[in-house]
């Protein structure tokens, strides 16, 4: 008892971790397209339950699917913007379909997929790890100042409450061992939430307006329409979202000390699919794996899958019953992004171990490197950057993590790969003449 109690907490930590950027994908798509308050809610349910089943869905592990790792999965920010101009131009169904059948496409070719790990040695995934990491501090940082254009954006009582969730964090993590220690993001965030509702920080009407349950309903939205650009452009999506849960498998392979292989890359791209899907056939998101859980992994220590699946279970609970849900939308915005910034940072520092494993003496893989981080942080503090590009280049462009990792794999090949390949080329046709010649 004493064990799932503790187990439990730890599965909680991972719901809160997640939770914020789960949300906000509904309601930003949600308001974009004129949903009024029932449908928004609806989104909103429906999204938690399907972040629980996907997530379920990945860390199962058996022969067709799911790879097996402590994974979160969550509706992808890659596709917020496609989305709002599918739906804005062709209606909600376009969107839905599109989402549908760009899940059966990652699904289906998930093996030819599994057989791109070659493009992924160190330099570009412990590239894409530290890109992750760097691009969300901005999102932790505007959290803990109590919100992205917030009225009291930046007073002090805000920076007080998030810097002490922050210290607070640190501290346990010095001070104690074992269980404390494991779980110490969630006792900062409980700590901290206490304390902000205590100055009059916390709203409570959502706990009070919320139903108690909700049923999923298949398409809710109403039946899906297929159009050619629309699945294009999404299929296009779930390939990024793709590259983004490859970096994530690595470094959580890395974690467990679990070398991956291409079947494994595969069962994991068969998962994905698969929660794409089930997401678009529940009028949800496409989904794909959260980068913020893997901070947590490795503060925490605990690298079972059961935690996993516990989280997971909660997700569904808390998509059935909205009033559970409500709870977690007490947490105040500083509270949430001082304890941001320590698995946020942790995602920096475990990019950088990875990097630690390359050869740095490289030219090459130095300017893998700096380029690719370079191009992450770059679109992060300047997103208007490719703003005047068309709609299907800004896909790869709009978003930090996308387009330094893209930067990554395409700068080792031309740096990397592709002279190896002309030089074993080469020798083999050398061989081959002086066999001729013999």
């Amino acid at each position: 008892m004493r064990k799932a109690g503790k187990l439990g907490a730890i599965g909680f930590q991972h719901v809160l971790a997640m939770y914020a950027g789960a949300v906000i994908v509904p309601l930003i798509v949600g308001g974009a397209l004129g949903l009024d308050g029932k449908q928004l809610t609806y989104l909103v349910s429906i999204d938690l339950l399907m972040c629980g089943i996907a997530t379920l869905l990945q860390a199962m592990s058996n022969r067709f699917f799911g790879i097996g790792l402590p994974v979160v999965l969550g509706c992808t920010f890659t596709a917020v913007a496609p989305m709002i101009s599918i739906g804005s131009s062709m209606g909600i169904s376009a969107v839905y379909g599109a989402i549908i059948l760009s899940g059966l496409f990652v699904f289906l070719s998930a093996p030819l997929l599994g057989k791109l790990i070659r493009f992924f040695p160190p330099v570009v995934t412990g590239s894409v790890v530290t890109i992750i990491g760097i691009t969300l501090i901005p999102v932790a940082m505007d959290n803990l100042a109590g919100g992205a254009g917030s009225e009291n954006y930046g007073e002090p009582v805000n920076l007080l409450l998030g810097f002490g969730v922050l210290a607070s964090i640190i501290l346990m993590q010095r001070i104690f061992t074992g269980f404390i220690r494991a779980i110490s993001i969630l006792v900062g965030i409980v700590a901290g939430t206490c304390i902000a509702a205590f100055l009059g920080m916390v709203d409570f009407s959502p706990l009070q307006e919320s139903g108690w349950f909700h049923i999923p309903q298949p398409f809710y939205f109403g039946i899906p329409t297929f159009h050619v650009s629309a699945v294009l452009t999404m299929t296009l999506v779930a390939i990024v979202s793709i590259i983004e849960s490859t970096g994530v498998y690595f470094a959580l392979g890395d974690i467990c000390d679990r070398k991956l292989s291409k079947n494994e890359l595969a069962k994991g791209y068969r998962a994905e699919g698969l929660a794409i899907v089930f997401g678009g056939i529940m009028n949800a998101f496409p989904y794909t794996t959260y980068s913020q859980n893997v901070g947590l992994v490795q503060l925490s220590g605990i690298k079972k899958r059961g935690v996993i699946f516990i989280a997971g279970g909660m997700l569904i609970a808390i998509g059935l019953v909205p009033k559970i849900g409500a709870i977690t939308t007490l947490i105040p915005s500083p509270v949430l992004g001082g304890a941001m910034v320590a698995m946020f940072g942790m995602v920096v520092a475990y990019g950088i171990k990875m990097l630690s494993n390359v050869d740095l003496k490289s030219q090459e893989n130095l300017l893998v490197i700096a380029c690719s981080v370079g191009m992450g942080l770059g679109v992060t503090v300047a997103p208007d950057l490719f703003a005047q590009m068309p709609e299907q280049v800004q896909i790869l462009t709009d978003n930090g993590i996308v387009a330094g990792s893209f930067t990554a794999i395409v700068l080792n090949y031309f740096l990397n790969l592709l002279p190896k390949e002309i030089q074993k080329t080469e020798n083999h046709n050398n061989n081959a003449s002086e066999t001729v010649a013999s």
